[in-house]
């Protein structure tokens, strides 16, 4: 699995990113997210002119290109390196035997955006840790008819 960014904007606040697997932070919500890169890669062309080329610097005997057209791909949740963006924080599931699940992301936004979107669609009782260290208790949501 690799990566995904989820970009929103919950209820009454300002955007949020959120990084991590897939199926790791749907694991926890009752809404699943979409990843940015579905609907965020596309694939572009562009013409390139004819021009010239030197063998080696200072060479007198240039080398004509023909022109040609390229082909490339843009993604603007592309990153370079292994590091992700943003502060981590950590979803662990409150269970009876102590054995619930534990997975981590990180995010760009407001922590209190963060934790209305988490409030606001949680479908298990979890503890949210920040990297601060602090910690949170998000309760289940229970959708009422």
């Amino acid at each position: 699995m690799a990566t995904s960014s989820f970009t929103f904007t919950p209820t009454g606040g300002k955007k949020l990113t959120i990084y991590g697997e897939t199926a790791n932070i749907n694991y926890f919500l009752n809404t699943n997210l979409v990843p940015d890169s579905e609907s965020g890669v596309t694939n572009h062309t562009a013409s390139v002119n004819t021009f010239f080329r030197q063998q080696y610097p200072g060479d007198t005997t240039t080398s004509s290109v023909a022109q040609t057209t390229r082909h490339y791909l843009k993604d603007k949740t592309r990153r370079s390196g292994s590091a992700l963006p943003g502060k981590s924080f950590i979803l662990k599931e409150i269970s009876s035997d102590d054995g619930g699940e534990k997975r981590a992301f990180t995010f760009k936004g407001r922590v209190m955006d963060l934790h209305a979107f988490l409030s606001g669609d949680a479908t298990k009782d979890m503890y949210l840790y920040l990297n601060t260290g602090a910690r949170y208790k998000i309760d289940l949501v229970i959708d009422t008819p």
